[in-house]
């Protein structure tokens, strides 16, 4: 799976937010909240997010590129789910963000992963346009902020 979202924002403003965790909540809509973050934004990082159903995946940042690239593993019961956001720059200070995401489980857990197949793509890209609705009504960041230095 592979959807692209155009942000109104420079890429390092798009990965700062969308990379932490403190966000998700706001822009996932699945989430009820994120619990559990341990260590700072950054490749290691882990939280648990809070499904809106009350399932309770355990995530980890698996890859971070300022400005470029973030990537995350999550586990639930068997099931994992891989999501890799690549930004670009786009004209007029802008980033397109393409989503890739792999879903992967055994037995019965395999059969919901290939369901989650079919669904995950709108959920993912749809999520990623309130990120993007957020960000552009959001007052530009401080100088000095949004520079790629995420944390």
């Amino acid at each position: 799976m592979s959807r692209t979202v155009l942000f109104p924002v420079p890429p390092s403003v798009v990965l700062d937010y969308l990379a932490d965790p403190a966000h998700r909540a706001e822009w996932q809509s699945s989430l009820a909240r994120v619990e559990d973050v341990a260590g700072p934004v950054g490749v290691g990082q882990t939280w648990t997010d809070v499904t809106v159903p009350g399932l309770r995946p355990r995530m980890r940042t698996t890859a971070l590129v300022p400005g470029e690239r973030w990537s995350e593993t999550g586990t639930w019961r068997g099931l994992e789910a891989d999501l890799t956001l690549e930004v670009a720059p786009a004209p007029g200070e802008a980033s397109i963000v393409s989503a890739q995401l792999a879903l992967r489980g055994r037995g019965p857990v395999g059969l919901l992963a290939r369901a989650l197949e079919v669904v995950a793509p709108a959920a993912v890209r749809s999520d990623l346009r309130r990120a993007a609705r957020i960000l552009r009504e959001r007052p530009p960041p401080a100088p000095g902020v949004g520079d790629g230095r995420v944390g």
